[in-house]
């Protein structure tokens, strides 16, 4: 795994053998980011990385300037990786170890930018209780991205504004218009 841009371009990231997830491809990552580059300022932007894993995503907004992070995973040894990985590099990463729906549901803290990337095993009803969770969860301006695997089509959910598929990978983006005026 690789940083693709930023003060960190290039930089490889040894992922340790034991950690069961499906980080996010280096060519997957690099038209998220594409994409994301014309649409946010990443120095001013407050975001969430959630099933965040090995932190790639993470690691791509640290180096792009964002100094308002947030990654979040269950998995205790994602969590210890990313720690010590953002602490390695002189990031600025809080990371937290607790399951998605809940930290969603019981925490107020609004973001300017959803990043989630949910188990590929998840079910249509579990996509729509994490993008219901993540609507109150994004400032008035914000929006939501999930990548998920080609096979899921999230293009009926409310909110859902368009998609790009990178191989067996999509990001789709939702942005949603009915946001209440001071989030």
């Amino acid at each position: 795994m690789r940083i693709i841009s930023g003060y960190h371009k290039g930089r490889k990231i040894q992922v340790p053998k034991n950690l069961s997830v499906r980080p996010t491809t280096d060519r997957s990552k690099e038209g998220l980011f594409n994409i994301l580059q014309n649409s946010i300022d990443f120095k001013r932007i407050k975001v969430i990385d959630l099933f965040s894993g090995t932190g790639s995503i993470s690691y791509e907004f640290a180096s792009r300037g964002s100094k308002n992070i947030s990654a979040l995973d269950i998995n205790k040894q994602c969590v210890k990786f990313i720690q010590k990985t953002s602490d390695t590099l002189d990031m600025k990463i809080t990371v937290n170890q607790l399951e998605c729906f809940r930290f969603l549901e019981k925490n107020s803290m609004s973001f300017d930018l959803i990043f989630a990337d949910p188990p590929y095993k998840f079910d249509i009803g579990n996509y729509r209780k994490i993008i219901s969770l993540c609507e109150k969860r994004l400032t008035k301006k914000g929006f939501l991205v999930i990548e998920h695997f080609k096979k899921i089509n999230l293009s009926e959910i409310e909110g859902f504004s368009y998609k790009r598929v990178y191989g067996n990978n999509v990001f789709s983006f939702f942005i949603f218009k009915n946001k209440k005026a001071g989030r």
